[in-house]
């Protein structure tokens, strides 16, 4: 603590990253980042937008990245709003639309007990009340929790860390419910191109639904830093002041760019996702037989639990953690009530995972001999 801090920077709690090492080559399965390059069209535009331009500011309405939203998706350039990455997106979000406790007493907002854990994070930031509502015993989000009384709702559909994801149906019928009540929805999308239905088509009929985007996990570009929403036209401009009440310029020319051809090939990225999903699928068949719980999955990463052999306790989490890292693989561990003993697991390519599975067989092996 220093003695310049004021006091909201002293009361914060920041969100903790997926560790990226720099000491040793790692299998890093612990980030949700695609294991296949972006598209050939993607690093052809940034070359070519590296010229004399870079001296000038950026579009700060991120023409060309919006269009190519609009025209992917089917919406008006109005109905969308760029950032970046959609962490930077869902901050935005936060401040534009739930009611600080400043205000009155304002209803709390809504989210899972188990879900992206920046959403705390955020609340807290913009000292948000909130309320987090628990996932079924089977680590599902039930509907009908979500339906009360409320600053509004957010959560993740796969949701994180679990990757279950919600019917079409079930997220139209909270979102026409919110709407009833004046509130907001919220859906952090970061994980479509992996499974789970698409919302963003059905925007036009939900004025309350703000559909939230990456580019880093299905686009393969989280290290351009490019995210976009999807909302009606007022929605959109509630997320601009906010913006340009800290920086209009939020995505460079090279983003731009890159962004933008990303979004236009489809045929690319609906390969190489499709790669993922195999993998996925084989990998969770794989553990199964080893006698792990898999939880359900529609996004580029798995939810596992060790298993138990005999009547012996399985293997907690931060042990196999620990084990997986000893042999040069990274996952992601929440040391957090109800999910201490399972791991996220990103997907890597086949071999990748080949080199996992067989480091988890010999880690479970050699527990239950001892």
């Amino acid at each position: 603590m220093s003695v310049y801090w004021n006091s909201r920077t002293k009361a914060l709690s920041p969100y903790v990253p997926g560790e990226q090492p720099k000491d040793r080559k790692f299998i890093k399965l612990n980030t949700n980042e695609n294991p296949y390059p972006p598209s050939p069209k993607v690093i052809e535009a940034i070359q070519k937008a590296v010229n004399d331009s870079l001296r000038l500011y950026p579009d700060p309405e991120c023409t060309v990245f919006r269009e190519a939203v609009a025209a992917r998706y089917g919406v008006w350039p109005e109905q969308v709003f760029a950032g970046n990455g959609s962490d930077e997106i869902l901050a935005f979000a936060f401040g534009a639309f739930f009611e600080s406790s400043g205000k009155g007493k304002p209803k709390p907002i809504l989210f899972p007990d188990i879900t992206y854990s920046f959403y705390p994070v955020y609340a807290r930031f913009w000292d948000i009340p909130y309320r987090t509502i628990p996932l079924n015993d089977d680590f599902s989000i039930k509907i009908a929790d979500y339906k009360t009384s409320s600053g509004g709702v957010v959560f993740p559909n796969p949701n994180a860390p679990t990757g279950m994801a919600l019917s079409l149906g079930d997220v139209l019928s909270l979102t026409e419910y919110l709407h009833k009540n004046n509130n907001i929805f919220i859906l952090d999308e970061a994980y479509t191109g992996f499974g789970a239905d698409l919302t963003i088509t059905h925007i036009k009929d939900h004025p309350n639904l703000l559909c939230v985007h990456t580019l880093s996990k299905s686009g393969s570009l989280a290290g351009l830093r490019a995210g976009f929403a999807v909302g009606s036209v007022e929605l959109i401009e509630g997320l601009r002041r906010v913006r340009d009440s800290f920086n209009s310029y939020t995505l460079d020319r090279l983003t731009l760019a890159g962004a933008a051809a990303a979004l236009s090939d489809v045929a690319y990225y609906n390969e190489i996702n499709r790669r993922v999903l195999k993998t996925r699928d084989r990998v969770m068949e794989a553990l199964r037989k080893m006698g792990f719980m898999v939880l359900p999955s529609s996004a580029n990463f798995i939810f596992i639990k060790a298993p138990e052999v005999q009547g012996m306790p399985c293997i907690n989490g931060s042990e196999i953690f620990s084990a997986l890292r000893e042999k040069g693989i990274l996952v992601r561990h929440f040391n957090k009530e109800r999910i201490s003993d399972f791991l996220r697991v990103s997907m890597g390519t086949d071999d990748d995972m080949d080199i996992f599975l067989d480091a988890c067989n010999s880690i479970v092996a050699d527990h239950y001999r001892k």
